[in-house]
């Protein structure tokens, strides 16, 4: 029997039916692709930045949430120590757990996370293999994290069929960074697993990056969340968002130190003059906004905790503003393609009583909006005009990480 309530925390209640559209549409799949119906079902979220921009890789906070699109799995165990996945999203996988080492024809491929992920659990004890079809409807380019997603899948259907659900949510956090890291080649933090595997609104410290702090955070109530893919081409801007990271870290450099995180504030305003003259105007910028950025986190968080609407949201905004100004992420300097900037210049004049900024590395991609339940009309109106229909989703923080379902 359907755990209606337990659905609702997971899809919101706007998104319960399209989860048995989907459901029904999986049984097709598993039926014909494996000649078997599935035993057991999972769910593993997409993730928003709430605010903490470009923070977390130099030892900062971020409030980050789970959100209720998500990767929707049809499984069942097999003895045979063999993992097969299949999906209408990309070529199916299939793997021996006799053979976890990396591949280098892998690399940069989705098989190569679900066989990281194995690898890196194996630690923990004998695997089960299992078979599994997926749909997912997490919102492609909008940067709320569909591969981290997945990694966080596979961990937790490891996690039921082979540990009886005793992992921690940070232990398959780890083993989704570390497959992305070692196998599919790309370096990543704790932040979008982290925020996937724990699920709800959670305060993220990463002073310690091997082991960040988690706390959770009570919902706004009574506001929806509206995200924007503005558009852009992701390609080629790896070296701007390398850049912000490399230009926090030799600001810390200056002061012998390895991350911001480990600079006190005081004394990087009084070296300032220094500052500049070494490293130019934008790298204090971005150090600068890496310090205020923790502050307004902070400070979002303590709103959050005392149901103090306004002043969460205040901050939201600020951090936005910082993003434009100080961390330079909303555009390639120089360039006539600006989405994010043209997004956020529209979301400033609809939103009123609400907040905007943009979220994730930047340079193009997506913008959150915070507005009141019932006032999100226009909004959603005037950006489906300008970026499409396709591109404007609405979506609610979602109770609980990646988790068996109960049906």
């Amino acid at each position: 029997m359907t755990d209606m309530e337990g659905m609702k925390q997971i899809y919101g209640s706007g998104g319960i039916s399209a989860f048995f559209t989907r459901k029904k549409r999986l049984e097709t799949l598993f039926s014909s692709r494996f000649s078997d119906v599935p035993d057991v079902w999972f769910s593993s979220s997409g993730r928003v930045e709430v605010i903490g921009n470009h923070t977390d890789h130099n030892g900062g906070k971020v409030i980050v949430g789970a959100i209720t699109c998500d990767i929707l799995a049809a499984v069942s165990g097999r003895e045979d120590g063999v993992v097969e996945i299949c999906a209408e999203e990309f070529h199916p996988i299939k793997f021996s757990l006799d053979d976890l080492s990396p591949k280098e024809g892998e690399r940069g491929k989705s098989i190569s996370l679900a066989r990281g992920v194995a690898h890196a659990l194996s630690r923990y004890g004998k695997l089960r293999g299992f078979r599994a079809c997926t749909h997912g409807n997490i919102f492609r380019g909008a940067g709320v994290s569909s591969s981290a997603a997945f990694e966080v899948l596979v961990a937790e259907i490891f996690n039921v069929l082979s540990f009886d659900g005793r992992l921690t949510p940070m232990q398959k956090a780890r083993a989704g960074q570390y497959a992305e890291n070692v196998f599919f080649g790309k370096p990543c933090g704790l932040l979008d697993q982290g925020g996937i595997a724990l699920g709800g609104l959670h305060l993220m410290d990463f002073q310690n990056a091997e082991d960040p702090i988690a706390a959770p955070l009570p919902p706004l109530k009574n506001y929806s969340l509206i995200m924007t893919n503005t558009g852009g081409s992701h390609a080629g801007l790896t070296k701007h968002y390398a850049l912000i990271r490399s230009e926090m870290e030799a600001v810390a450099s200056f002061f012998q130190k390895r991350v911001l995180c480990e600079v006190a504030f005081p004394e990087f305003l009084s070296r300032i003059p220094e500052l500049r003259k070494k490293f130019g105007e934008r790298a204090v910028l971005r150090a600068l906004h890496f310090f205020e950025e923790n502050v307004r986190v902070e400070r979002a968080a303590n709103a959050l905790l005392h149901g103090d609407k306004r002043s969460f949201l205040a901050q939201v905004r600020k951090s936005g503003e910082s993003s434009l100004s100080c961390l330079q992420n909303t555009h390639v300097a120089g360039s006539e393609t600006q989405p994010v900037v043209l997004a956020m210049r529209l979301s400033e004049r609809i939103v009123k009583e609400g907040a905007f900024r943009m979220q994730g590395g930047g340079f193009a991609g997506t913008v959150i909006a915070f507005l009141p339940k019932g006032e999100e009309g226009k909004y959603v109106h005037e950006m489906s005009r300008v970026f499409g229909k396709e591109n404007v989703h609405r979506t609610e923080i979602r109770a609980t990480g990646a988790r068996q379902l109960e049906i």
